[in-house]
């Protein structure tokens, strides 16, 4: 098949944890890899955000379209939709200069999606959406500090109800958009994300700690992404304080993110708060800020870390706690969204309500005191991410949903995918 990807802020040529880069760009990298490595034709088409892009990159046998749209540097998400029109402008008179018709549009975020609702209506290709966050359960939890329009609204209900398929990362988002948006669940697809286990897989932790200068004799947590309110890492800051000084146990954090290779409260302003909130609760000795990582380093801290973090308020998938769980790090999260999906709980890690730092506490406490269970935790998430959550499979899983969408015939007749049954038995019966 020819696929399009739409993906208008999250490039995935741009590196990753700084505040608008992070799962989406890991996302579309991946599905463009691996579709390109299963012999599709894989265009990527994000917005050129800096002046010295060529018009075409290159991505592991995908091709990479900087579109010009809006000036050429970078500007946040919330910015970007009055230069949509102009990017799905420039998008279809690519699409008409190639010598090969699309067969398929996959839309990342509502943006890309109206863009994607702009090709289908001139040029009949039809549309695959994946929201990767849904406006609705975004102002449910941000309020007023949500910088999106409610135009972002109307965008959603019509991609929900034009898109020939539309893509729920967990379950908990298929619910959201059937309560939310009162969409249709014969339309909707079940399809995770997932972590490439060439990039993420268990290695020794005293090796890893070594390599990173970790001392051997600290119980050490980790939290890594995004330097956000919303990831609640404030939490964690606090869960910290509450080992060391209320339940009598000394637990270190390493948090690693941010916009820059140093932990710098002036390009992350984040950082200066998290660092308050530490000073408030006594344990600015305890919480080490490291700063952003190369993405090919970050296997060693998965795998140095004696447990996993985090704790969003509210979380589409994310895609962090597979790569722990691929690391055989157990895992403490928010019992929220995709991750209420991927961890199970008691079984690969504990899961914990957002914004309760005693819980989180507890569960840090738990792990500690029986390491035991804590490897074993790490062995049943290993075994759950390579089972449930790899990208090959993510891949596999779209491929089937595109064929379907472009009523192309070829994929009738392979196996039924084992990662979704639901969607395989849809797709023979199409």
């Amino acid at each position: 098949m020819k696929i399009a990807l739409i993906s208008e802020h999250a490039s995935p040529l741009a590196p990753t944890g700084s505040v608008d880069s992070g799962g989406q760009n890991i996302y579309v990298a991946n599905v463009a890899r691996q579709l390109a490595r299963k012999g599709h034709h894989v265009d990527v088409f994000t917005r050129c955000d800096r002046s010295l892009l060529p018009l075409v990159s290159r991505l592991d046998g995908a091709r990479v379209i900087n579109v010009p749209a809006g000036p050429k540097r970078q500007l946040a998400k919330e910015q970007l939709l009055p230069y949509m029109e102009d990017f799905a402008r420039f998008v279809i008179q690519f699409f008409r200069h190639e010598p090969s018709r699309y067969d398929v549009v996959h839309a990342n975020f509502f943006m890309s999606g109206l863009v994607g609702l702009r090709v289908k209506e001139a040029l009949g290709i039809p549309l695959v959406t994946t929201f990767h966050a849904l406006g609705r359960v975004r102002r449910l939890h941000q309020g007023a500090d949500d910088g999106f329009p409610d135009e972002r609204f109307e965008i959603e209900d019509r991609l929900v109800r034009d898109s020939d398929s539309v893509i729920a990362e967990c379950p908990q988002d298929e619910s959201d958009m059937i309560a939310l948006y009162q969409a249709d669940s014969g339309r909707i697809d079940l399809v995770p994300c997932g972590f490439d286990h060439d990039e993420f897989h268990p290695v020794d932790k005293r090796a890893a700690r070594a390599e990173l200068g970790w001392p051997h004799d600290r119980f050490i947590a980790l939290q890594l992404g995004r330097m956000v309110p919303r990831k609640g890492i404030d939490t964690v800051v606090r869960a910290i304080g509450l080992c060391n000084r209320t339940l009598g146990e000394e637990v270190h954090l390493y948090v690693v993110g941010g916009n820059s290779d140093e932990a710098n409260e002036i390009a992350t302003p984040e950082i200066g708060r998290l660092r308050a909130i530490a000073r408030e609760c006594g344990v600015t000795d305890r919480v080490n800020f490291l700063g952003r990582r190369a993405r090919s380093r970050l296997r060693l801290y998965y795998n140095a870390a004696d447990v996993f973090l985090t704790t969003p308020w509210y979380e589409p998938f994310g895609i962090t706690p597979l790569e722990a769980m691929a690391c055989s790090t157990p895992v403490i999260g928010a019992d929220v969204g995709g991750i209420r999906y991927s961890v199970a709980h008691g079984e690969t890690g504990l899961l914990v309500p957002p914004k309760d730092p005693l819980a989180v506490a507890h569960g840090l406490v738990t792990l500690k005191r029986d390491p035991q269970r804590a490897q074993r935790m790490g062995a049943a998430g290993l075994a759950r991410a390579n089972e449930m959550f790899t990208w090959e499979s993510v891949a596999d899983t779209l491929s089937e949903v595109y064929a379907r969408v472009a009523q192309i015939d070829f994929a009738a007749s392979a196996a039924p995918s084992a990662h979704n049954g639901r969607l395989a038995a849809r797709g023979a019966s199409a």
